[in-house]
């Protein structure tokens, strides 16, 4: 969609096919999957196990309705027709998200769970307390589905600005709010009274110094600013056509930049006195920018 590459897609086509059917086999008659025998999510939910079994569950739900349009896209409509048919199949059985924040919002993405009753009784409570650096990213999405904008906003200020306000200039591996308790900053000698956030914590794979202060997985409100308060959303493959929405939450003003294969998109939000968002949009020549159904926006 954001490339717009499609001979790159045509040259992933047999693997594509075949690992969509390799998976469509794994899915039993009531719905259920039988994936590989160490089933995994992320770290934090791996002891967890119907957490895991409903994010897997999730997972494959989306990962074959995108499957479903890939597959139209290169003409191979009877293997487009099975990915439909295993969804259908996979919508049978509803998991247990077990409490997991990170089980219950991809339940919600996957559309199997009602994401008002989800965002209120189990992703909105305590805060950022539970979630994790890679799939926090999904229960912000999650939330965002709800309206919750400034719930998300607040995720964000308080779970990734703690990582800034121990010294962070990049997102981490891993990071739990209890470790803020009486921690030195990570860019200071560490004294004796104070904990190493770096050293003391971690888990899994990546105890004391093993424990990544540099890593990708955990940069997912970048990605959640540009699609929810910039609104920015492709809507034509190679962004020929691109939709903004922009939901400013508790923001005044928000403003950004968005990358396309025909150049960069501009984009500044400002809400007016009456409530509404004043939007100054500058793209390429060469892509289409629609509004999207935000009430209180207007552009110029």
């Amino acid at each position: 969609m954001h490339n717009g590459d499609f001979k790159y897609l045509e040259e992933q086509k047999k693997y594509l096919i075949a690992l969509l059917n390799q998976l469509a086999d794994l899915i039993s008659e009531d719905g259920r999957s039988t994936t590989p025998e160490w089933r995994f999510i992320d770290w934090s939910s791996s002891e967890n196990e119907l957490a895991v079994d409903a994010g897997i569950h999730s997972m494959l739900i989306m990962a074959m309705e995108a499957g479903e349009k890939l597959c139209n896209e290169l003409g191979e409509y009877n293997d487009s027709k099975m990915c439909f048919e295993a969804v259908a199949k996979l919508r049978r059985y509803i998991p247990n998200h077990n409490g997991s924040k990170q089980a219950a919002s991809l339940m919600a993405l996957a559309g199997l769970v009602d994401v008002a009753s989800i965002n209120r009784d189990v992703l909105a409570v305590d805060g950022a307390k539970r979630i994790s650096t890679f799939l926090g990213f999904y229960v912000l999405k999650a939330r965002a589905m709800d309206g919750d904008i400034t719930g998300s906003l607040n995720c964000i200020r308080e779970y990734w600005g703690g990582m800034l306000k121990l010294g962070a200039t990049t997102f981490w591996e891993d990071f739990n709010l209890d470790w803020m308790e009486n921690a030195a900053r990570i860019d200071e000698i560490v004294m004796n009274d104070k904990k190493d956030v770096h050293g003391d914590y971690g888990d899994y794979c990546y105890k004391g110094y093993r424990h990544s202060l540099c890593h990708g997985w955990a940069s997912g409100p970048t990605a959640w600013l540009s699609e929810y308060i910039l609104g920015v959303k492709i809507i034509m493959p190679g962004c020929k056509v691109v939709e903004i929405n922009p939901s400013l939450g508790d923001l005044k003003w928000a403003e950004g930049t968005f990358p396309t294969p025909e150049g960069i998109i501009h984009v500044r939000h400002e809400r007016q006195l009456d409530g509404s968002i004043l939007s100054t949009i500058e793209a390429p020549v060469g892509i289409t920018i629609t509004r999207g159904n935000c009430n209180d926006s207007k552009s110029r």
